[in-house]
C-alpha cells in the first residue's frame, strides 16, 4: 500500500480520525528535496502496511490544512497520533527517522 494522497476535504477522516499512528508527509511537485523523500516515503507506506498509515499532502492543494499546521518549509513530516501531533520533522530525512518516530 502506496501513500494515500489527502487533501483540505478528506484530512479530517484519513488523519484525524484514523485508529492508527499517521505519518503527513506535507510537500510539493516542485520541491526537490520533496521529490527525493517521495519514494523512501512511499517504501515506508509498503513496509509498515496495515500497521500505521502513511498520507501525502500537497501545500499548493491542500494550503489551509498546511497553514493550520504552521508548515513553513518542504518537506515537513508531522507524526499523529489519536489527532495529536506527536513529533514534527523537516528536511531529507533518514526512512528509519520516520519509521521510529511512526512506531513508537
Amino acid at each position: 500500500m502506496s501513500a494515500v494522497k489527502v487533501n483540505d476535504q478528506t484530512f479530517q477522516t484519513e488523519v484525524l480520525d484514523s485508529s492508527k499512528p499517521v505519518l503527513v508527509d506535507f510537500w510539493a511537485p516542485w520541491c526537490g528535496p520533496c521529490r527525493m523523500m517521495g519514494p523512501l516515503v512511499d517504501e515506508l507506506a509498503e513496509e509498515l502496511g496495515s500497521d500505521a498509515v502513511v498520507v501525502k499532502v500537497n501545500v499548493d492543494e491542500a494550503s489551509e490544512t498546511a497553514t493550520r499546521y504552521g508548515v513553513q518549509s518542504i518537506p515537513t513530516f508531522a507524526v499523529i497520533k489519536e489527532g495529536e501531533v506527536v513529533q514534527r520533522f523537516s528536511g531529507v530525512l533518514p526512512k528509519e527517522t520516520l519509521r521510529n518516530a511512526l512506531v513508537a
